[in-house]
């Protein structure tokens, strides 16, 4: 069970991924943001419901068609979180024990090659284990928006047909 859920999560992830891209090529100016659980994800932004609805189809069939560079984004919070475990990392191993303030700019120049190495390794944690871009038989069951205060939110539902 807890392998489907993860399993699903990433397909999802990667369909996340692939909406938000065709929904800034539309609209670069709007803030986009998302989050995937096993039954779907969420976008958070100011878009249009129809354009979720029709970015996220059209997201789907590119994906199963074989375009699956559009589920790895240069924007995904993985990202995010290896360059920051990269960064403190590296500083760490390289201010050391003892004399620390001394050490004080190897530890800066190492967090900063780490932070050069954290989109592509980050690209590279997407693709072996936040994100499934071969989404197979991923259906979307529907979109729907809701209002949170003055945020916007679309929730995509999704399922995994066995055919």
């Amino acid at each position: 069970m807890a392998l489907w859920l993860v399993d699903a999560a990433r397909r999802n992830h990667a369909l996340e991924h692939a909406t938000i891209a065709l929904l800034k090529r539309q609209a670069p100016e709007v803030r986009i943001s998302g989050r995937s659980t096993p039954w779907g994800f969420h976008l958070y932004g100011d878009i249009a419901t129809s354009s979720v609805e029709a970015s996220a189809q059209e997201a789907l069939a590119r994906l199963q068609s074989g375009e699956l560079d559009l589920a790895i984004s240069e924007l995904c919070g993985t990202n995010l979180a290896v360059g920051g475990l990269l960064a403190g990392l590296s500083a760490l191993l390289a201010v050391g024990k003892g004399r620390r303030l001394e050490r004080l700019p190897q530890g800066m120049l190492a967090a900063l090659g780490a932070a050069l190495l954290a989109q592509p390794l980050g690209r590279w944690v997407q693709r072996k284990v936040t994100v499934e871009p071969q989404v197979g038989a991923l259906k979307i069951l529907g979109v729907e928006r809701r209002q949170r205060g003055r945020w916007t939110v679309h929730v995509v539902k999704t399922v995994l047909h066995s055919a």
